[in-house]
């Protein structure tokens, strides 16, 4: 994939995209650390599909180990992607936390709806955010602009 040529606009959009769902990662992970009252307990309580799976994960034993790893793996997934290293490994991760997260409170018709920022019909920013996370990994940016490339013994050229 790296010979591939991309247009200059095709390759600052790519970038671009890459940048701000880290951006957003890596925000959401900060202000979860910050926050010494957040924890996921509320929202894995009121999951409207798998309820047992969900209660399990929120319960005392494994609440704390839950917030951790998803503050964690929230942190990690906004770094790879900012700086550009390991960015397939992030897409990755991202995209599992977000399916854990769709299905906790999916929007489909006629399931209650958990905390949202608005209504929707199956389509919802997760949703949203898994569809860009693959487009990051299927395109790979990081040798173009990203960390990989600066440590990488073959240095690639990008072609515009």
């Amino acid at each position: 994939m790296e010979d591939q040529k991309y247009s200059s606009g095709q390759l600052y959009a790519l970038v671009a995209l890459r940048l701000f769902v880290g951006w957003h990662f890596l925000y959401e992970g900060v202000v979860k650390m910050y926050n010494p009252s957040w924890t996921a307990k509320g929202y894995l309580l009121s999951a409207s599909i798998f309820k047992p799976v969900f209660a399990w994960l929120a319960s005392s034993s494994m609440s704390p180990i839950v917030d951790t790893l998803n503050i964690v793996a929230l942190l990690a997934v906004g770094v790879s992607l900012l700086i550009g290293f390991k960015t397939n490994w992030g897409s990755v991760i991202g995209i599992g936390l977000l399916v854990l997260y769709y299905l906790a409170h999916p929007p489909f018709p006629g399931l209650p709806q958990g905390p949202s920022e608005g209504s929707y019909w199956v389509v919802n920013k997760n949703l949203i955010e898994i569809a860009a996370l693959w487009v990051i990994m299927i395109f790979p940016t990081a040798w173009a602009f990203g960390l990989e490339n600066l440590l990488s013994k073959n240095k690639t050229e990008v072609s515009q």
